[in-house]
């Protein structure tokens, strides 16, 4: 079995999907004007956290100027500024805040990944994409052994998850959702603390601090 180590050296220097190594790059070329002295990661984004973790957080993909730019998923942007909050809140986090790689963070039984490791285009990977970082993905969930929870935040998120998992016939997905496997993970679901949520109040604080406490007890299997 890899390591969380060797699958993030292994990610990181993928070249396999040429749209999203064209993006990825010229974005951290051209930059925006608000970053424009830093210099952007523009590679495939890692994996992150605690390697002990019963928790794993199944995201979509970086953002072209938050991961894409710090090399540290949710890190750098709305999103992330949203959902480290929360972790912090919740106990999974030393600090309500991921600004940069060296900010000192540290996550506590929780991992975080993405089921697309490049920023893509209008931020949608395409099907062949997806399936391009699975492999990466399926080593990430194995190595986590003993994996108790993993957090899906949005359709997508949850779609790969479910395909992962091997659950057919897959349950609606919502807010909340729990769907058990055998002997596998509980897989649990939540919006994605993007902006166009955040921001409408389709997914509160509360909400999101729910699903993490909620998480923690499935981790701990009280029920």
């Amino acid at each position: 079995m890899e390591s969380l180590e060797e699958i993030n050296a292994a990610a990181v220097e993928c070249r396999r999907c040429p749209r999203l190594v064209e993006w990825r790059e010229r974005v951290a070329r051209e930059k925006r004007a608000s970053f424009r002295d830093e210099d952007y990661w523009g590679r495939p984004v890692p994996g992150f956290g605690d390697p002990g973790a019963r928790v794993l957080i199944m995201g979509l993909a970086p953002a072209a100027h938050g991961a894409n730019r710090t090399g540290r998923m949710f890190t750098g942007d709305r999103s992330g500024d949203f959902l480290f909050a929360s972790l912090h809140r919740t106990g999974f986090a030393n600090q309500p805040t991921s600004v940069s790689r060296g900010d000192g963070l540290v996550l506590d039984d929780i991992y975080i990944t993405a089921a697309v490791r490049c920023a893509p285009p209008a931020n949608k990977p395409t099907p062949a994409e997806r399936d391009a970082c699975r492999p990466f993905v399926e080593a990430e969930m194995a190595a986590l052994e003993p994996l108790k929870v993993v957090v899906a935040l949005g359709q997508f998120g949850y779609g790969v998850t479910c395909s992962l998992l091997g659950i057919r016939p897959r349950p609606r997905f919502g807010h909340g959702v729990e769907v058990p496997t055998e002997g596998g993970p509980t897989v649990l679901c939540s919006f994605h603390p993007s902006q166009q949520n955040t921001f409408t109040g389709r997914l509160t604080e509360t909400m999101l601090d729910e699903v993490f406490q909620r998480a923690r007890q499935l981790a701990l299997g009280e029920g």
